[in-house]
């Protein structure tokens, strides 16, 4: 994609912290990077996906995972100053894309963002 880089990796950076971070308690832990083509509502954006196997987050709670300083779990369990996820949604929407969650709670999450591509 195109975009500033060092914003993007501190995306990358932050994303991929969370899922080695919520992993840890599981054996094997299991996180996928992967891409996709969304789709004609995104205008054929590309969406980056990082998922996991770990703790998950509530569902009822998605709409919290992007505020600064909403942790869903314990600091004594997960560390973490709960700005991450605040400062990747920033990023992302700067570039003009979207970025959101999935969980069902208990097998994990799924954390995917666009970033519009300028035409050919």
């Amino acid at each position: 994609c195109v975009g500033d880089a060092s914003a993007l990796a501190q995306v990358w950076s932050n994303l991929l912290t969370n899922a080695f971070k919520y992993t840890r308690p599981r054996t094997p832990a299991r996180i996928v990077v992967d891409s996709t083509t969304v789709d004609p509502e995104a205008r054929g954006h590309v969406a980056y996906r990082i998922s996991d196997n770990g703790v998950g987050f509530d569902p009822r709670s998605t709409h919290k995972l992007f505020s600064v300083f909403q942790r869903l779990h314990p600091g004594e369990e997960f560390e973490g100053s709960g700005v991450g996820l605040a400062i990747v949604q920033r990023i992302v929407h700067r570039h003009g894309g979207r970025v959101w969650a999935r969980s069902d709670g208990a097998t994990g999450a799924e954390f995917l963002f666009t970033i519009p591509q300028p035409s050919p």
